[in-house]
């Protein structure tokens, strides 16, 4: 099997993000993106997701983090979709239900080709510390439409907006180590009548 893995780098006038991911890691990660809630997030991702990330980012973080995470999503898709490749043998779907004491959320994936999103979350308050919680969604849509995956986030309960937004994380890194696994069965073969993703 090729390694699954890619680096991608980003630059726009305000933002320069590199982005490394192996697919099948053993969920490390390392992160410098001066954004201290969001590489919390990240690093739920990659050991819930036994994917190995390194993600650098500088951004015009003096205006607001919107466009480093925006723009951290979409480098993270772009590295994604290079490093899976043709899709041969792999699982496909992915669904998670993750807990964290009051908070439940569901997370189900489709490396389906084409981007879509449906995100069904509401947070008590707007932000998280420093971190706006709208950034959330963000992240996941500049993701989901460079990935090219199919992408439904539903928070179920919770009261508390950090572990609402810990359970999303865990929960999307345990459903892309689902629809990531090599399926025996499917060694080879495209999942999808249509032949190729």
């Amino acid at each position: 099997m090729n390694p699954r893995k890619a680096t991608v780098e980003r630059r726009t006038n305000e933002t320069t993000i590199t982005a490394s991911i192996d697919v099948d890691g053993e969920g490390r990660s390392n992160f410098d993106t001066g954004i201290p809630f969001l590489e919390h997030m990240l690093n739920q991702v990659a050991r819930h997701g036994m994917v190995d990330l390194d993600i650098k980012a500088k951004g015009d973080l003096q205006i607001d983090a919107h466009h480093t995470v925006e723009d951290i999503g979409i480098t993270l898709g772009q590295a994604l979709a290079r490093a899976v490749g043709d899709k041969k043998g792999i699982r496909r779907y992915g669904v998670a239900y993750v807990p964290l004491d009051e908070a439940l959320s569901r997370v189900v994936i489709d490396l389906s080709g084409r981007p879509g999103f449906e995100y069904r979350v509401q947070y008590p308050r707007a932000r998280i510390g420093e971190f706006d919680v709208d950034l959330i969604n963000e992240f996941f849509q500049g993701f989901c439409n460079h990935a090219l995956v199919t992408l439904h986030i539903d928070n179920l309960s919770g009261t508390n907006a950090h572990h609402i937004a810990e359970t999303l994380f865990k929960a999307f890194g345990r459903a892309l180590r689902m629809a990531l696994e090599q399926d025996s069965r499917m060694a080879g073969v495209v999942p999808s009548t249509k032949g190729n993703l």
